[in-house]
């Protein structure tokens, strides 16, 4: 089968490896459309594990089952996720899923950026979702990315009452404003350098501001003296990190969606902090309600997604998608398709 073998942002080479042997409990998932996420994209982390075949926002239909596979039969058109909790530990328990050590080991082989994928026992009982009819598998590969940001919203305790400042609008900042719109926030505003992707936030429903202008005066100005009640930040850029301090309002929050290199240190002002009782967050990935929640969204047309999709390419060009997705150049997202465009 055909993979796409990933070295570097650069270097994603077409090459050949033998289609999977599956077990008794297994699933051979053959891949329709994967999506190129912006983690495969963090250079510094991926090249650390090269060569190595990326790809986790796929959908597919199932080519081949283990005789002791329940729930699903050849031909089902499914999503499933690569990572996938325990659902028992003491995180699971505590609604911490995504800090489950059994989510954190588990991946489903080679990735997504292939023909055919091995799916392990687990990751069907805790991972796949059958697609309704009208779902499409392009759509299908939002997903998981939707699923971590229906996580982080719900870490954030975003409210329709609050006031949104999402930094950075790439696929997942105009998947926040999506989000946040469908679920009733009105008063959203979002930040990014890069003209086209501001204009894609605006069609999405926010109050579009360049990052290079006075955010926090700004802010003020448009919310009518106020800063943000919750801040969402969509960008590992560290003047991005470091201006979310200043754009949030008493009592609120601070979302990191997205974090910087591990080797770029911030100083968080938590004097400031904790006189106004702001709060920083974090969250990480999505754990299966997440998931389930996102593909209800998807199907019911809640939140449209189609439209984020700006280029679509076979599997042989994947290192041009690379390309593509990491310049960021009239780009959102970019979907690969291993088995031809058609669906």
């Amino acid at each position: 089968m055909k993979v796409a073998m990933y070295y570097n942002n650069s270097d994603v080479r077409a090459e050949e490896m033998p289609i999977p042997e599956i077990k008794d409990n297994e699933i051979l998932l053959k891949t329709m459309a994967s999506g190129i996420c912006g983690s495969d994209l963090l250079e510094w982390y991926r090249i650390k594990k090269a060569p190595l075949v990326l790809g986790h926002e796929v959908s597919g239909v199932i080519e081949k089952i283990g005789k002791d596979v329940e729930g699903y039969k050849e031909g089902d058109r499914v999503f499933v996720t690569h990572h996938v909790p325990c659902g028992s530990c003491k995180y699971c328990r505590n609604g911490n899923d995504t800090a489950c050590d059994t989510l954190r080991t588990t991946k489903f082989y080679p990735g997504g950026f292939s023909e055919y994928i091995r799916v392990p026992a687990i990751n069907i009982e805790k991972g796949m979702l059958h697609l309704p009819s009208d779902v499409t598998y392009e759509e299908a590969t939002f997903i998981e990315p939707l699923g971590c940001v229906v996580r982080g919203q719900r870490r954030a305790n975003l409210a329709p009452y609050d006031s949104l400042l999402v930094m950075g609008c790439g696929p997942a900042g105009i998947l926040h404003i999506k989000l946040a719109k469908a679920s009733g926030v009105e008063r959203i505003v979002a930040t990014d350098i890069d003209d086209y992707r501001l204009d894609l936030a605006k069609k999405a429903g926010a109050f579009a501001l360049n990052a290079r202008e006075d955010v926090p005066a700004r802010l003020r100005e448009i919310l009518k003296g106020e800063l943000a009640d919750k801040v969402i930040v969509c960008t590992g850029a560290l003047t991005a990190v470091k201006q979310a301090f200043n754009c949030v309002d008493r009592g609120g929050t601070i979302l990191y969606f997205a974090v910087p290199r591990p080797d770029e240190d911030v100083v968080a002002p938590l004097n400031d902090f904790w006189k106004d009782e702001k709060t920083i967050a974090f969250s990480y990935g999505a754990g299966p309600k997440d998931n389930e929640d996102a593909l209800y969204l998807i199907a019911k047309r809640q939140v449209e997604v189609k439209d984020m999709i700006t280029h679509r390419l076979p599997l042989e060009k994947a290192e041009e998608g690379f390309k593509i997705a990491s310049q960021g150049k009239n780009a959102m997202k970019v979907i690969l398709y291993p088995h031809g465009m058609g669906e």
